[in-house]
C-alpha cells in the first residue's frame, strides 16, 4: 500500500477535511519532504490553471498523482450527475469527463463523490439511481480510454440518499454494464454507516479501488479513537495494494496533519499485522 495526501485548490469548499489548500507547488514540496508518495487532487475543474504545473512539479519531487477529485462540479457550480434537469445532468458529465482526462493523462482514477447527487425532496430515489448508473456507464467506458478505472465513493447519510454503504455501492457496480468502475471507500463515511468497517472492506474485496485514510473525528489518522489494526489486516487479506489517502481535516494546522498522517501510514504499514 502506497501514501497519499490530499491537496484542494477550491476556494469554495475551505473549511473541508483536505490537507493542503491552494498552494499546489507547496504542497508538492512538502509532501515529498514528509515521505508521502503521491498526492490526491481536487482541482476547480478540468481547466483550473494549476493543472498545467502539475505533470512538472509531480516530477520534480518524484510524486504521483493518487486520485482527482471532481467535487467542485458540486461545490462551484451545483452540479450533480443525478439532477432531473436534463441540462443540468449533461454539464455534469461534460465535467467529470475533463477531470477524467486530466488525471488520465497522468495514469490517475476521477472520483465521483458528492457529483452522484441525491434524490430530491419530492422526487423518485429509483429515477435518481437510473440517472447515476445511465451516467456512470458512459463515465465509465469513457475513462476506459486512458486505462484507469472510475471512482465511486459511497457516502454517509447526511450527504447523499443514494450511494450510502459498501453494500450500496456493490449493488450499483453489478446494475453497471461497464465493469470498468472501482469503490473509493472512505474510512469516515464507513464509521458512521458500517456495523463493522472490517466486515465491510472483506465484502467489497477486489472491487476497492482507493481508500481516505482518516480517523473518527474527521481528523488525521491517530487524532480519533479508529482501530486500524483490523482495517489494515483486512485490506491485506483482500490483496488490497493501492493508495491510502488523507483525506482529513487540516487540525491543527496543514503540516501537523500530515506528519501525524505519515507517521501512523509507516506504523500501520510496517507493522506484522
Amino acid at each position: 500500500m502506497r501514501s497519499s495526501v490530499t491537496v484542494s485548490l477550491v476556494g469554495e469548499a475551505r473549511g473541508g477535511p483536505f490537507v493542503f489548500w491552494d498552494d499546489l507547488g507547496g504542497a508538492c514540496l512538502q509532501s515529498a519532504r514528509l515521505g508521502f508518495d503521491s498526492i490526491e487532487v481536487f482541482p476547480c475543474g478540468p481547466d483550473d490553471p494549476a493543472l498545467a504545473f502539475l505533470p512538472a512539479l509531480l516530477n520534480q519531487h518524484s510524486l504521483r498523482l493518487a486520485a482527482m477529485g471532481t467535487g467542485a462540479g458540486w461545490v462551484k457550480h451545483q452540479l450533480t450527475l443525478t439532477h432531473p434537469d436534463a441540462e443540468i445532468s449533461q454539464r455534469a458529465r461534460s465535467f467529470v469527463k475533463g477531470i477524467i482526462d486530466q488525471a488520465g493523462a497522468l495514469g490517475a482514477s476521477a472520483i465521483i463523490g458528492s457529483m452522484q447527487g441525491r434524490s430530491l425532496p419530492g422526487g423518485d430515489r429509483g429515477s435518481a439511481l437510473a440517472r447515476l448508473i445511465d451516467a456512470l456507464d458512459e463515465l465509465g467506458d469513457y475513462a476506459a480510454r486512458h486505462g484507469v478505472p472510475l471512482l465511486i465513493e459511497p457516502l454517509n447519510r447526511y450527504e447523499t440518499n443514494l450511494i450510502n454503504t459498501v453494500q450500496d455501492g456493490l449493488d450499483l457496480l453489478a446494475l453497471l454494464k461497464t465493469k470498468n468502475l472501482k469503490l473509493l471507500l472512505d474510512l469516515f463515511h464507513m464509521n458512521i454507516e458500517e456495523v463493522s468497517i472490517p466486515a465491510a472492506l472483506r465484502a467489497a474485496g477486489s472491487a476497492i479501488g482507493h481508500v481516505h485514510f482518516v480517523d473518527t473525528n474527521r481528523r488525521a489518522p491517530g487524532f480519533g479513537h479508529m482501530d486500524y489494526v483490523p482495517i489494515l489486516k483486512a485490506l491485506r487479506e483482500v490483496g488490497y495494494e493501492g493508495y491510502l489517502s488523507a483525506e482529513v481535516l487540516p487540525w491543527p494546522n496543514s503540516n501537523e496533519a500530515a506528519e501525524q498522517t505519515i507517521l501512523k501510514f509507516k506504523e500501520l504499514v510496517s507493522s506484522a499485522v
